[in-house]
């Protein structure tokens, strides 16, 4: 993932992109990201998501593409660095979600799904 960090700063220096005032306009982008997938899945049901994905999968590759630039890119100009931020929370969501309450189950807690997060 480092690598891949480095990779896409070096894109982006090189195009002279990759500025603060660029985040916000990177979040919309990830919207606009998210509804375009959105309209793959929407209003059908479990069986019929399956099938549209696997029959739109080069739009699917291209959208989890998209995400995970834009979510580096982000990284890159805040100056995290997107490893280990993501070890972060994956330690977080050990402890959030123990494998023995949540198997199984889902974390919507209003729904009665299980989520140990400190308020």
């Amino acid at each position: 993932m480092k690598l891949l960090q480095e990779e896409i700063e070096k894109f982006n220096k090189d195009r002279e992109w990759g500025y603060v005032g660029e985040i916000k306009d990177l979040l919309l982008n990830m919207n606009e990201e998210i509804g375009e997938f959105w309209h793959v899945i929407k209003w059908i049901d479990e069986n019929k998501q399956k099938k549209m994905i696997k029959e739109n999968i080069e739009e699917v590759d291209n959208f989890i593409g998209d995400m995970l630039f834009l979510i580096i890119k982000i990284s890159a100009i805040c100056e995290i660095d997107s490893e280990e931020a993501l070890k972060k929370v994956l330690k977080e969501y050990e402890q959030r979600f123990p494998l023995k309450e949540t198997k199984g189950n889902h974390a919507n807690k209003l729904a009665g799904g299980i989520d140990n997060k400190k308020e």
